[in-house]
């Protein structure tokens, strides 16, 4: 054992990590294995010489990222200035056979149920080993150890996999099906963050509204886990991401309008307004009832900031499915709107469709929507010049250091806008009082008025025990 510490001691690793925050998330666990067992990470990799990629498979673009990744270190490989690459991430868990063929420079890889093993791989001890090719099966619980990498903002994941059968997503098949952490268990690792200071906690899953279906919980499940969250906490900023329209629970907007703690923030990928389209991608729902949804929504959380993702360019998105998307849009008046062209894959459960639009067209589209979100956006920031709002600092603006980047409770982490700090104390991680004193289509400026809460002065490992 005193052997294996030593040899843990010689290595010093970094992480390249790639796609969402779920995928994140499985990163810091792999680093926290890895320096409870004595490997000194580094965040710069030039400093490594064992380097991990933390793949995405979702689309094509992602993967051609992940690739492109790969090849950089694996060249470094060749060259000697790196002494292992290790592969893991969605990628891994998908293709794992092709990357050993193409790439023979991958020293290692690590499915979505190894993270537990990264040592191993990063030792070099998992030459000849492939991953199981069918769809992940474990859950991390609060045991696990993770390196937090996310400042005083933190994701936690209360599920893994999915169960919907969306045409244009292969994630299923890479994360297997939907299985939820119990309520007590998040719990413990809430606490665990609570007490290194963090400021904001985001609830994640592929689908996390269907919480807790699976434990026979019911549809209220959510709900009585954020009820836990708030009452066993402190953590000033509460969220949850990635609704699923058909297992939205109302009580979730009673909840909101009664808690300040659970913000009021509705992010729901609802991927089109055209039922036609919705029905090819084996999607519930239509214009109708997402605008039914949204009215009351509203009526509930008058405060209530939304978000939502569109695809443009499925199979049978026609002009006119296309218009009404776009009226759609303007009707609605989302807070935040993220735009996607659709990727075709062999893997993906609608892959006989075929790809029938052209990239032109999707690009044209994709356009079309965002500069009709552009006016929707700078209108909405307008309305908020003059008001006095809650903002978590997020450090100096790397672009122009004199500027602080922060975020309101309506702008979650890295998908949507953010406001820029020019005058007034605002230190990394705190919660500040700022006014708001400019609006532009996607950023706003604002001046701090004093600090509400100070942030958390290190992260340490979080869970390891």
């Amino acid at each position: 054992m005193k052997d294996q510490l030593r040899q843990a001691a010689d290595l010093c690793v970094g992480m390249i990590s790639l796609g969402c925050a779920k995928n994140l998330v499985d990163g810091e666990v792999m680093l926290g294995h890895l320096q409870t067992r004595g490997v000194r990470i580094v965040s710069e990799i030039e400093h490594a010489d064992v380097i991990i990629v933390n793949t995405c498979g979702f689309i094509n673009d992602a993967k051609q990222e992940s690739i492109e990744n790969i090849l950089e270190i694996a060249e470094k490989r060749r060259q000697g200035s790196v002494r292992r690459l290790v592969v893991a991430g969605c990628m891994v868990q998908a293709y794992a056979e092709e990357l050993q063929r193409e790439i023979p420079e991958i020293d290692a890889f690590v499915g979505l149920d190894e993270l537990d093993e990264i040592l191993s791989a990063v030792r070099g001890e998992m030459a000849e080993h492939l991953p199981d090719q069918r769809g992940a099966m474990k859950l991390y619980d609060s045991s696990a150890p993770r390196l937090l990498s996310t400042g005083a903002s933190a994701y936690l994941k209360v599920a893994e996999g999915c169960n919907n059968p969306c045409a244009f997503c292969h994630i299923p098949a890479m994360r297997g099906s939907f299985r939820s952490r119990s309520i007590e268990d998040i719990t413990v690792e809430a606490k665990q963050l609570d007490r290194l200071g963090i400021q904001e906690l985001n609830l994640i899953a592929q689908d996390t509204t269907r919480y807790g279906e699976d434990l026979g919980l019911g549809c209220g499940a959510l709900r009585r886990l954020i009820e836990s969250l708030l009452r066993e906490t402190q953590i000033p900023w509460i969220r949850f991401l990635y609704a699923y329209p058909a297992t939205l629970d109302e009580g979730l907007f009673e909840l909101m309008g009664s808690e300040s703690r659970f913000l009021s923030y509705l992010d729901i990928p609802l991927q089109h307004a055209d039922r036609g389209v919705l029905k090819a991608m084996r999607r519930g729902g239509d214009a109708s009832s997402y605008r039914r949804m949204i009215e009351r929504a509203r009526s509930l959380v008058p405060d209530l900031c939304i978000r939502t993702t569109m695809i443009v360019g499925f199979p049978g998105e026609d002009e006119a499915a296309f218009e009404r998307l776009e009226d759609f849009i303007r009707e609605i008046s989302f807070d935040h709107l993220g735009v996607f062209s659709y990727s075709w894959q062999e893997e993906n459960p609608g892959a006989e469709l075929g790809d029938p639009i052209s990239a032109e067209l999707k690009a044209e589209r994709l356009s079309r929507l965002m500069e009709i979100q552009q006016g929707i956006s700078q209108e909405r920031n307008a309305a908020l010049v003059g008001r006095k709002m809650q903002a978590l600092v997020e450090g100096p603006l790397e672009e122009m250091e004199l500027l602080t980047k922060a975020r309101l409770q309506g702008q979650a982490p890295e998908i949507d806008g953010r406001l820029l700090i020019n005058d007034g104390e605002a230190p990394t991680g705190a919660l500040v009082e700022v006014e708001i004193t400019e609006a532009h289509p996607y950023d706003l400026i604002g001046c701090s008025q004093g600090v509400i809460r100070r942030g958390p002065v290190s992260l340490p490992l979080l869970g390891s025990r």
